[in-house]
């Protein structure tokens, strides 16, 4: 099998296969995954001239334990978008059950069907627990017949099924499918970071799908790269709609209080921009981070007396660069395990060039 940081299970490229100078230690599979417990799984639909989209799901614990709350935060940027379960997240500083991300005319959809997953796989949960998953979109109707509502029941189904921990697919597949950045075919990318703190070790993993951007701000590393690529350009048989945005989920193992979860979900932008995505008019640009320890003490019932452990904020900021750095390198590895695709009415959108990046960074051999 080849090297995970290299490649995706398919062997499409990572941006490691590049040897881009990224920062941080990435953990085993340089996914979400990394983080224990957590899994992903995909629903990919690609058919005739003009299906392009799917749905992607996160499993943030175990099967059996996804009626466990999980300590969380959230952050909008930019609220041009949607997902779902927010207010109660503002609230309770919790939620529980799977995230699912797909196109926006199926955000609906996948909430639902997730709520109908969950009463077939532990029925008693939807009476304990409150019935509000998360379930986030993006755009994808310049590649994708979005008003066909091609979204349905059994592909939401086949996606948490499917779920899975290790390496796991980038690119054009799941929710991504369909989508686009800074003018490149782009869609869904992962990457995770190690975090040594008081003599152990943590994993910071995030996980984007990506759909945003405008091709002069693309930057490398800090290299402004967008304004030297201006080719291979997209065709559009209609006219491309100002729709882009991007949803990050950020997962952990480090015990965080909700607040401090709060506090890392505000920093995915920061890799955003790193990228050179800077949250424009019509950008949805909407974020999760969740800590998967302290499951005791999110779920203390009544009459008993709740406790937590957490890092203290004094030493939060090698979590905050770990995030940083996993939300910059999971939108280049959806760039970069890519291919070009033509959807409805011939509009087409080039990958971001393989020649380009082995004439400017060393190819991995």
């Amino acid at each position: 099998m080849s090297n995970p940081h290299f490649a995706t299970p398919s062997g499409k490229p990572r941006a490691r296969a590049f040897r881009i100078p990224f920062l941080g230690t990435p953990g085993t599979n340089n996914a979400i995954t990394d983080v224990a417990g957590v899994a992903v799984g995909y629903t990919t639909l690609i058919a005739g001239d003009s299906i392009r989209t799917g749905v992607t799901a996160i499993l943030p614990r175990p099967r059996a334990e996804l009626a466990t709350p999980m300590f969380a935060g959230m952050f909008s940027q930019n609220g041009n978008g949607e997902l779902t379960g927010w207010h109660l997240i503002e609230e309770m500083g919790a939620f529980n059950f799977p995230i699912t991300i797909t196109n926006t005319h199926s955000c609906g959809v996948t909430r639902d069907a997730t709520i109908r997953w969950m009463r077939d796989l532990m029925p008693d949960a939807l009476d304990s627990t409150w019935g509000l998953p998360v379930a986030g979109e993006t755009y994808d109707g310049f590649l994708n017949d979005i008003n066909g509502f091609h979204i349905a029941n059994e592909h939401v189904f086949a996606a948490l099924d499917g779920a899975t921990s290790g390496p796991i697919e980038e690119g054009s597949v799941g929710g991504g499918t369909g989508m686009i950045t800074f003018g490149f075919k782009a869609g869904s990318g992962t990457a995770s970071r190690i975090v040594e703190w008081a003599g152990k070790r943590y994993t910071v993993g995030v996980f984007v799908q990506s759909n945003f951007g405008k091709r002069w701000n693309f930057s490398i590393r800090g290299r402004n790269v967008g304004r030297e690529l201006t080719e291979p350009s997209m065709r559009e048989g209609t006219p491309l709609k100002e729709k882009s945005s991007i949803i990050a989920i950020a997962a952990t193992d480090a015990p965080f209080l909700p607040h401090q979860m709060k506090r890392l979900a505000r920093r995915i932008p920061l890799g955003v921009a790193a990228a050179g995505g800077f949250g424009y008019n019509s950008s949805g640009d909407i974020f999760l981070a969740f800590s998967t320890a302290n499951p005791d003490g999110v779920r203390a019932g009544p009459g008993t007396l709740g406790r937590a452990d957490f890092i203290p904020d004094a030493d939060i900021d090698p979590f905050f660069d770990a995030v940083i750095q996993s939300t910059e390198e999971a939108i280049l590895n959806a760039l970069v395990a890519n291919d070009d695709m033509t959807g409805i009415n011939g509009n087409f959108v080039p990958a971001l060039p393989k020649m380009w990046l082995e004439k400017n960074y060393a190819r991995t051999a």
